[in-house]
């Protein structure tokens, strides 16, 4: 989404071919087999998760830091919403003025102190091919190749969003060949954050190009950490093409996140219950556009007037407090020390330190409470295993490094630095060096 009405959107030609979208035949290809890089946030096996192996299911908001730079209580204000995580729009100063290596620094602090997701995305690629003010990958990767000491050790905080919508509706096809450049040029520098790749065709993929290329685009990153990103605005107004789209990633364990999406567009009428439940259902993240600040006729994208956290607008209040909304659905990272924050079967981290099962008692054949889920062992919510507590005592629980408290504190750590071994994994004592 661009601060002013800059798009075209879908011409009469694009109009056409999107009313046809949904019948064109997707080339099916698994990625499931390829592996993750294991550190940090990671994908594994069509999912997002964190170093320590907890699911991570994006819930946030867009916020135009480049337009507003001056509202600096955005951040918190969304992350007081429950929002775990915040997409920040920067400039590479090809269409807008360049947002430094120290301001790409102090965004990154701030969403850490306020405990969200940082997702970094660089908006002057926004309609390149159309619009001829647009930057292009390229040159967005020769941006965060310039601010890649800001980004350097914090792969557990921030996932780089290489550019925003990246080409209009003319010289599309250009996009696999340009977005696998672009994560080569990244990862050949050293980056080694979680990256994600927005669609093409203003973000919406109308055309199926990223949809029918994503699993050799995901191929093309030697670490196996592409996230895909759709925004979907008027050419997703119906259920069915929220869902077939959605599914045909999740079906193919590629890993997608709708990256913006309103309630309203001047391209049509998005289906937002349709997205907010499909991706609820399917564990996909979704990130609203946007906090506030739009203009040129799109105002109604604002969630909160003037940026008052206390004035929010019909589409905030159905973001936020609404079914399938940020209230309860969006769970903390473990990395600040989350959990179940609500949402029901939706991930999480039990008490005990291990996630909560995604699939509920459906996990957990035997009835004894653990489950089975991506490879690893998880707890169903409400049974006998989900015990203990998330406060006072060496009772379980999670540090804010995101591994669980040492049920019986330092008599599980020998050595005194902090770290025990229980459960066949590490946990930490409760007020130790290593509870930080």
């Amino acid at each position: 989404m661009t601060k002013s009405q800059r798009r075209t959107w879908l011409t009469a030609v694009g109009s056409a071919i999107a009313g046809i979208a949904g019948l064109l035949l997707p080339v099916f290809a698994t990625a499931g087999a390829a592996q993750a890089a294991g550190s940090g946030i990671h994908v594994s096996d069509g999912r997002v998760y964190e170093a320590n192996g907890s699911e991570f299911v994006m819930r946030g908001v867009n916020h135009a830091h480049t337009w507003y730079p001056s509202e600096t209580g955005a951040i918190a204000d969304i992350a007081a919403t429950g929002a775990n995580t915040v997409r920040v729009v920067l400039s590479s100063g090809d269409r807008w003025t360049e947002t430094t290596s120290a301001q790409v620094s102090s965004i990154i602090s701030d969403c850490k102190a306020n405990k969200v997701i940082c997702v970094l995305e660089v908006h002057d690629t926004t309609g390149y091919g159309e619009d001829g003010a647009a930057a292009t990958l390229d040159q967005a990767a020769d941006y965060w190749v310039g601010v890649k000491s800001a980004l350097q050790g914090q792969e557990d905080y921030v996932v780089v969003n290489i550019g925003n919508e990246p080409y209009g509706n003319s010289g599309y096809t250009a996009w696999t060949d340009a977005t696998k450049s672009a994560i080569g040029k990244l990862r050949n520098a050293g980056i080694e954050n979680a990256l994600m790749v927005d669609a093409p065709n203003w973000g919406q993929d109308w055309s199926n190009t990223m949809r029918t290329n994503a699993a050799s685009v995901f191929a093309s990153d030697p670490r196996r950490n592409t996230i895909f990103s759709i925004h979907m605005y008027g050419v997703y107004d119906t259920a069915t093409e929220v869902q077939d789209y959605l599914n045909h990633f999740v079906t193919n364990k590629l890993p997608i996140v709708v990256g913006e999406f309103g309630d309203n567009h001047s391209d049509g009428n998005p289906d937002e219950n349709a997205i907010m439940a499909t991706t609820q259902s399917l564990r996909v993240g979704y990130l609203g556009w946007s906090w506030s600040g739009n203009g040129s006729g799109v105002e109604y994208l604002d969630m909160v007037t003037g940026f008052d956290a206390g004035s929010l607008t019909t589409w905030g209040d159905r973001f936020v407090n609404g079914a399938n909304g940020i209230a309860a659905t969006s769970t903390r990272a473990t990395i600040y020390g989350g959990g179940d924050t609500g949402g029901g079967d939706t991930g999480g981290t039990a008490p005990n330190g291990y996630p909560y099962c995604a699939n509920g008692s459906a996990s957990d054949p035997d009835g004894d409470g653990w489950g089975w889920e991506n490879s690893r062992s998880c707890v169903v919510r409400g049974s006998a295993a989900d015990t203990g507590s998330s406060g006072g005592g060496d009772t379980g629980g999670t540090a804010p490094n995101g591994y669980p408290y040492c049920v019986h504190g330092s008599a599980s750590d020998p050595d005194g630095d902090g770290w025990g071994w229980e459960n066949s994994r590490s946990c930490v004592v409760r007020g130790s060096a290593a509870d930080r």
